[in-house]
């Protein structure tokens, strides 16, 4: 059974910074791409960043330069470094991941939806403060 299992999550003041981690587990030999996605309250959920399989990263422009996004393959472990947190950012992360390797998706892809993700974790709550 694939689980993936986010944490990190928390609350700080804007400004401040947070690291999210997802540990994946399970009978997947590789992931393809792996990616952030976040939902606020009464918004629709939305693509943070992803990561392909050959380290290509996607962010939602939001969060350029601010949130970084990185993977350890031999951990199965994907982060988040989000700095410059802002009280926008407040939401529920989700880890997504993806096994079909041969679909190809892109990072960019991943990011947008265009073919959805296959497993999703159950969410870390962000909320950062003014």
């Amino acid at each position: 059974q694939v689980q993936l299992v986010e944490s990190g999550g928390g609350s700080v003041q804007a400004g401040g910074s947070l690291r999210l981690s997802c540990a994946a587990s399970g009978y997947i030999d590789s992931w393809n791409c792996m990616g952030w996605f976040r939902q606020a309250p009464g918004k629709e959920r939305e693509g943070v960043a992803t990561i392909d399989s050959d380290g290509s990263t996607s962010y939602a422009e939001s969060v350029k330069g601010r949130f970084t996004i990185s993977r350890d393959n031999a951990k199965n472990t994907l982060y988040l470094q989000m700095n410059s947190l802002k009280p926008e950012d407040t939401a529920m992360y989700y880890c997504a991941a993806d096994a079909r390797g041969w679909l190809g998706m892109t990072s960019v892809e991943a990011l947008t939806g265009l073919y959805g993700m296959e497993y999703w974790g159950k969410g870390t709550l962000v909320t950062i403060s003014s």
